[in-house]
């Protein structure tokens, strides 16, 4: 295979399977914990705004909706996650995938914080750092945790990656 062909596969498995564990903890912590989570129809209407030239609201959830959001929304939440996966082999080289090692997969999930506390909170109206929200310690706590989930998956798969395509 050719080096970007690699490189585009082994982003695209170890992202997703990071993604999905994201998701199965978020779910998780959702119905255990009773603990409130994204709803990515809201990532959507943000992203489905900006088309138009919207890219900064008061609060999102008070725009109006747009056709489609939810499957924007979660699209979108996946595709990123591949991104960050690119991010990571990026980073540290294809040849990571050959021996994963939990640090630089972690590291990496805990630096994809920058993208919703500095980008996307503060555009949705939540403010920089879920600073707007009712409870900003709280909401940082869950997203700071959800994303070295993230960065766990991502070593996880960084291994699943390996055993099926190499």
């Amino acid at each position: 295979m050719s080096v970007a062909l690699d490189f585009s596969l082994a982003a695209m498995v170890t992202g997703l399977i990071a993604t999905l564990l994201m998701d199965i903890w978020t779910f998780a912590r959702k119905y255990l914990m009773a603990s409130p989570s994204l709803d990515y129809a809201m990532v959507g209407r943000w992203i489905a705004h900006m088309r138009h030239g919207r890219f900064r609201h008061v609060s999102i959830a008070e725009a109006p909706p747009m056709q489609g959001e939810r499957i924007v929304g979660w699209v979108s939440h996946y595709v990123i996650g591949i991104v960050f996966a690119g991010l990571l082999l990026a980073v540290c080289g294809t040849g990571w995938i050959a021996r994963p090692t939990l640090l630089p997969a972690l590291l990496v999930g805990t630096a994809t914080l920058a993208a919703p506390f500095f980008l996307m909170q503060p555009c949705m109206g939540a403010g920089v750092a879920a600073s707007r929200t009712h409870a900003p310690c709280h909401a940082r706590l869950r997203s700071l945790v959800t994303h070295m989930i993230f960065g766990v998956g991502l070593y996880a798969g960084g291994w699943l990656t390996h055993m099926l395509l190499y």
